[in-house]
């Protein structure tokens, strides 16, 4: 039954409007089954915290490409100094890909990172490009032709080739020298003399010693300049042995040209100067015996100052406690070094390993010993094989000029 009038108004009313009433129903006829009424979406609200973090992330962008392409970074890489490769410098900057990029002259400091271009054999180079490690003590020392001496070292006389300073103030200690590491740790200079006597023996002990050990060669020799390359070749420093008079001369002789204390000072140059002709390559003098001579100051000084003007040094090798030949060297600028101890006075090798092991001690005490031997069988293989273990223990072996006192250096 339909409502009265009353009541279809009260309806009306309480759908709030017939029109209404008719726009909802319209709308739910049209509406697919089983769908709910969704309200209209409210148009969406730019946040402004989302601006501004959005902001902040393209402003540390912009930054971090700035200085990326800035053309000095913060940290510069490392300069590498090239001697022969040429280097081509790569330049970063904001400009255009197309403009290219300045090469580096030679000379002028490059900063920023570098392209190293080794050179090929079409560039003359060698026919492969590697790279090299050293031996640290075998810098600066060629062995091809360490034998050659220097001509701006060498004054002609009549007997032979004298050593001399170069004009330029080189002296034959600084040239001649065999390069060593240059650390601070405990230090063992071992010097074999008497090469040169026995053929023989001279080749075995160049053939078998390692080459930080210092050689000394007797100036009554035979073949002493072959010898001195053979030496020389296998990296050896060397030194000549000069026969000084011992006490009891001449029942005990040192041989040949031997320089004493009642000869004139210009016989004993002259003498002096035919043992220092014998060869050349040397970094200095040893004397051989010389007991009495080395503690007569009259006798000693013109054969110190002949050293001094010359640029060599001067190894006493222990024997006397009277020598005069550290004060003498000193005033008269001469490199000097001070032998420890005789390794081979007897010939056993308990003996002499037991000096051996004396001189690590002296070595590990006060940095460096010296050692005097002479080129006998016995104490070539017993020094040969001591080293190898010695290094082990981190002895370093070096030759005498590492361990000299010059006074030209202070």
């Amino acid at each position: 039954m339909l409502p009265g009038p009353q009541g279809l108004g009260s309806l009306i009313r309480g759908n709030r409007g017939w029109g209404c009433g008719l726009a909802d129903i319209g709308n739910d006829i049209e509406r697919p089954l089983g769908q709910a009424v969704r309200p209209p979406r409210a148009a969406r609200r730019i946040n402004a915290g989302v601006v501004t973090a959005t902001l902040l992330v393209l402003a540390v962008i912009g930054v971090s490409g700035a200085i990326a392409l800035r053309e000095r970074p913060f940290r510069k890489p490392e300069e590498v100094a090239v001697s022969t490769p040429k280097t081509t410098a790569v330049v970063e900057s904001a400009a255009p890909a197309t403009e290219p990029a300045p090469q580096a002259q030679a000379g002028p400091k490059i900063s920023g990172p570098q392209i190293i271009h080794m050179p090929t054999e079409a560039d003359g180079g060698p026919p492969k490009a590697a790279i090299v490690i050293h031996d640290p003590s075998t810098i600066g020392q060629n062995l091809r032709i360490a034998h050659i001496p220097d001509r701006a070292l060498i004054e002609t006389s009549e007997t032979g080739p004298l050593p001399v300073r170069a004009a330029d103030g080189r002296r034959p200690f600084d040239v001649y020298a065999r390069p060593w590491s240059g650390a601070r740790g405990a230090r063992v200079a071992i010097v074999i003399g008497g090469l040169a006597v026995s053929q023989t023996g001279t080749q075995a002990a160049i053939a078998k010693l390692p080459a930080e050990v210092t050689l000394g060669f007797a100036p009554q020799g035979n073949s002493i300049s072959r010898w001195m390359q053979a030496a020389r070749q296998r990296g050896h420093e060397i030194v000549m042995q000069v026969p000084l008079e011992p006490f009891d001369y001449p029942n005990v002789n040192p041989g040949r040209n031997t320089l004493t204390v009642a000869a004139t000072p210009d016989e004993n140059l002259k003498n002096l100067r035919w043992a220092l002709s014998r060869m050349t390559n040397y970094t200095g003098v040893m004397n051989y015996m010389g007991a009495r001579f080395s503690a007569d100051a009259a006798a000693m000084a013109p054969f110190m100052a002949e050293l001094g003007r010359r640029g060599l040094a001067y190894l006493d090798d222990g024997s006397s406690a009277r020598s005069l030949a550290s004060d003498l060297a000193l005033k008269d600028g001469v490199p000097f070094i001070a032998g420890d101890t005789s390794i081979d006075a007897v010939q056993d090798r308990g003996a002499i390993l037991k000096k051996l092991d004396e001189l690590e001690a002296t070595a590990r005490a006060k940095g460096f010993a010296v050692g005097i031997g002479s080129a006998f069988d016995l104490t070539v293989d017993t020094v040969s094989s001591w080293v190898i273990e010695a290094k082990k223990r981190g002895i370093e072996i070096v030759p005498i000029s590492a361990v000299a006192v010059d006074p030209e250096k202070g």
